[in-house]
């Protein structure tokens, strides 16, 4: 035989048949889920109420319920080891990261700066944990960091663990109020 152009019937199977194949089954086809708009929000954090876990906004009057609950504060604690944020902050101190027990706050000290740079990140090494973080974990690991310089009622902050004993409990610090740097931006 020899190959020559196709017949009239071959081609009509094929014309109909190709649509069929290359579209796949009906079943397989799925509709493309976007992530929540955090482009239209002034501080740029997650404002979604249906989200799991997540608080209702992140207003300040929401993060200072954090700042003054002795459970949210122990359990930013556990997180703030569990979430590895000891690899880059040590114990609070400081390594790779800043130090969180001084008075030194690049981006802001309050609630809302804190809990902004855990969700957005920072430039040079702090990375963004928007959608691997829940917001009301967020808010506790902000009150708990917060409470590593006494900028939290001594009554709430955690005290330090015992095979812990470099440094004072976070209950018996000192407020050292933030150090505005040149060149810093403090919104």
């Amino acid at each position: 035989m020899t190959a020559g152009p196709m017949t009239l019937p071959a081609a009509l199977v094929l014309a109909v048949l190709l649509p069929i194949g290359a579209g796949g089954c009906r079943h397989e086809r799925r509709e493309l889920q976007t992530s929540p708009d955090v482009s239209g929000t002034s501080s740029g954090v997650v404002l979604d109420p249906l989200r799991a876990g997540g608080m209702p906004d992140a207003t300040s009057a929401a993060l200072a319920n954090y700042q003054e609950n002795a459970y949210a504060m122990n359990e930013g604690k556990r997180l703030y080891a569990s979430y590895n944020c000891v690899g880059c902050h040590a114990h609070g101190g400081g390594a790779i990261g800043p130090a969180l027990m001084d008075d030194r706050w690049i981006y802001g000290s309050a609630p809302q700066n804190v809990f902004a740079t855990i969700v957005e990140g920072r430039p040079n090494g702090m990375p963004s944990f928007r959608g691997r973080i829940p917001d009301f974990q967020v808010a506790q690991l902000a009150a708990y960091v917060r409470s590593m310089s006494g900028l939290t009622s001594n009554t709430w902050a955690p005290g330090r663990d015992d095979h812990m004993n470099v440094a004072p409990s976070e209950s018996t610090v000192k407020k050292q109020p933030p150090v505005r740097q040149q060149g810093a931006d403090l919104q």
